[in-house]
């Protein structure tokens, strides 16, 4: 895995942290994406401190400067990119009138456009910048941060876990990101390239909170196992712990 370099937005802390942990201990390049360069910068220095190569890029998800500034520091500084892990997005709550306390016929229109932004058209726009790196990679690997929020199979049925844990903002723009992930997947699907989407678990994070059931340090284990899958692995599908979700 020496030869590979990925790209984790949203890196600094959190499961995008632990991500670039999982793939650095393995030998991956990463290079993780912060919207504070100082904290992004720390990040890599404790990954260095674990014998991970590991670098920092200012960066946020929402700036299309940002983006082609990503271009251009992979173009010149690798002439590719191998992975990238579309990690950075906001939770549900993340503005007031998006929880899960907030019924659908409530949602104000700025939420929806803000939260849609950040998780869904600002990554449509980043992968799509990125993509002709990807392509010069001899197996490209698309790793979107999904959640089971998203699935409507689950959403529609009065059994599912997450029946009553409607959050339209959030939930809507994670199932907008699985319907990119499907249409990118077939797309490419003559390719090297494989595109997922991931759901990390709920995970003890300041995203997460104390109240969630997983430890960080199997939050990414979802990541990383579809960044460095085979040449033979799923591509354009929806997993948790290798085990795939329905849509």
């Amino acid at each position: 895995m020496s030869d590979k370099i990925a790209f984790i937005t949203g890196g600094n802390r959190g499961i995008g942290f632990q991500t670039a942990l999982e793939l650095g201990t393995v030998g991956v390049k990463v290079v993780i994406g912060s919207r504070d360069l100082h904290l992004g910068e720390a990040a890599a220095a404790k990954l260095r401190q674990l014998g991970i190569d590991a670098a920092a890029l200012q960066f946020d998800i929402t700036q299309p400067a940002d983006h082609q500034s990503a271009y251009h520091y992979f173009d010149s500084s690798y002439g590719r990119l191998d992975i990238l892990i579309n990690n950075a997005g906001l939770a549900k709550g993340s503005f007031p009138g998006s929880g899960p306390t907030v019924s659908a016929s409530q949602v104000p229109q700025d939420v929806l456009h803000s939260i849609f932004e950040t998780n869904f058209f600002s990554v449509v726009a980043l992968t799509n910048t990125l993509l002709p790196l990807i392509r010069k990679s001899t197996a490209g690997r698309i790793v979107n941060l999904s959640s089971i929020l998203a699935s409507l199979t689950l959403h529609s049925d009065p059994n599912s876990p997450i029946y009553d844990a409607k959050s339209l903002a959030y939930d809507a723009s994670k199932t907008a990101l699985n319907a990119y992930t499907i249409h990118l997947a077939w797309e490419l699907r003559h390719t090297p390239i494989k595109v997922n989407s991931a759901h990390p678990g709920w995970v003890k994070t300041d995203m997460g909170g104390p109240g969630a059931t997983m430890d960080l340090a199997d939050g990414a284990k979802t990541s990383a196992a579809l960044a460095l899958l085979p040449a033979d692995g799923p591509t354009g599908g929806y997993f948790h712990m290798s085990q795939p979700l329905p849509w």
